[in-house]
């Protein structure tokens, strides 16, 4: 699996946690290993134009993705998935930190930097959240990544609810 993380936001943010739940979604959902992922982390500037120029709308978000190949997780029954260049997500440390100091269940910057690098990934594979059916297959999925993640770190607790919309 080929992932950059390229942090080009001024802000100190935890690059190998990053890294490491993106490969570790990208194993789950059985994503071919020689895939290709980009993870660039920006500051408020560069998210708000992004923001504006591919949705239109004001302000700046937590997550964006762009996808390129439209790479899907393998069916059940399908023994090799295909590779491909699954595309880029873009970070906004200064958004997840506001995001986890107002959640319900306060945590850090890198912990919703970790959940919106997972939301990340699950839109670049196809999933929404614009129907409710979707947004519960979506965010349960993600919680279930993040949880088995820091699982797997031997982190405590569940994973942050979700702040993104």
């Amino acid at each position: 699996m080929s992932i950059d993380v390229n942090n080009e936001s001024g802000t100190e943010v935890d690059e190998q946690a990053i890294l490491d739940i993106a490969r570790y979604t990208l194993a789950r959902m059985r994503i071919h290993p020689l895939s290709e992922l980009s993870v660039i982390v920006v500051d408020t500037d560069a998210m708000e134009q992004l923001h504006i120029q591919w949705m239109d709308l004001p302000g700046p978000t937590d997550v964006m993705s762009f996808p390129m190949d439209e790479l899907r997780p393998p069916a059940k029954d399908e023994e090799e998935p295909p590779q491909g260049l699954l595309g880029d997500i873009v970070l906004c440390p200064e958004v997840a930190k506001r995001q986890g100091e107002e959640a319900p269940t306060q945590h850090s910057m890198d912990e919703e930097l970790q959940l919106l690098t997972v939301h990340g990934v699950l839109h670049l594979l196809g999933y929404d959240h614009e129907e409710p059916d979707e947004k519960a297959e979506m965010f349960g999925l993600q919680a279930a990544i993040v949880d088995g993640w820091r699982g797997e770190q031997g982190l405590t607790g569940a994973s942050p609810a979700p702040t993104v919309s």
